[in-house]
């Protein structure tokens, strides 16, 4: 998937199918001793939230979330945590879900929850907050939605659920509440063999600019464990505010349609 270009310097190959980055098996082949690796920091921009200058630099990111040893073998949901890294395999954030037992065990999968995202610094860049709505097509007067702060206090974007009787919708918002993207899912969201991909639109819906990917990570592992891989494409040149309210719509994507806890 990568090889050198004419000036000796690492560049990505390969089709357009691996535009999101490495398989998923590259993630479980890594020894677990395995030193991280950080994204270096890129010069700040103007007008760019303390610690998102990160993502002015990439146009897609891989998010993977760690393996609870504890959740394995006990079948308690424990608090979920995520490795962000861009193409090269460099870790660009670090995010950790924060939540209490009852709210995990007794919710499940469609608790409320607040994400805090760091960087190499243990800044506090971003927070995602999914308060607790209802999760079902039939209620159309209480959808879910998130918000994605950055820095903490400051929204600068929210994530709003649309209401379709058969495809997952999704309306990406500004700090203003207006509407800039939407997200559209597949009819059937099984994940069995093959990759999920959640198509991010113009607001029209009339052009795909990006996209959110659950990756296929392999029978075994897709069965014993919730541990989930995704990808997310977006335009370099988008607002780095709508990047990393994306960031926050992969996580809501995850939590409605992948967690396997009851």
């Amino acid at each position: 998937f990568f090889g050198q270009d004419s000036n000796g310097s690492m560049a990505l190959q390969g089709s357009e199918d691996n535009i999101l980055g490495p398989p998923a098996s590259a993630f479980q082949n890594q020894p677990q001793n395995q030193i991280t690796i950080w994204m270096p920091a890129p010069p700040i921009p103007r007008d760019c939230p303390p610690g998102l200058e990160y993502l002015t630099q990439i146009d897609q990111i891989l998010i993977h979330q760690q393996v609870s040893l504890v959740e394995a073998l006990t079948g308690f949901e424990a608090n979920s945590k995520f490795e962000i890294k861009n193409s090269l395999g460099q870790r660009v954030y670090f995010a950790a879900e924060e939540n209490d037992c009852c709210n995990r065990n007794f919710c499940g999968a469609f608790r409320s929850f607040t994400i805090r995202v760091l960087d190499n610094t243990g800044r506090d860049v971003m927070v995602v907050s999914r308060p607790l709505r209802c999760s079902t097509c039939c209620f159309p007067c209480c959808l879910q939605e998130l918000e994605v702060q950055a820095p903490p206090g400051i929204p600068v974007g929210y994530v709003v659920q649309e209401w379709h009787p058969c495809l997952p919708k999704f309306t990406i918002q500004n700090e203003n509440k207006e509407a800039v993207l939407k997200i559209v899912g597949p009819c059937i969201k099984c994940s069995c063999f093959n990759d999920v991909s959640f198509e991010v639109k113009s607001v029209d819906e009339t052009a795909t600019v990006g996209k959110i990917s659950k990756q296929w990570t392999g029978l075994l592992k897709e069965a014993l464990s919730a541990s989930d891989n995704f990808g997310i494409q977006f335009p370099m040149d988008l607002d780095v505010k709508m990047k990393a309210v994306m960031v926050g719509a992969c996580f809501l994507i995850d939590f409605m349609f992948f967690e396997h806890g009851s």
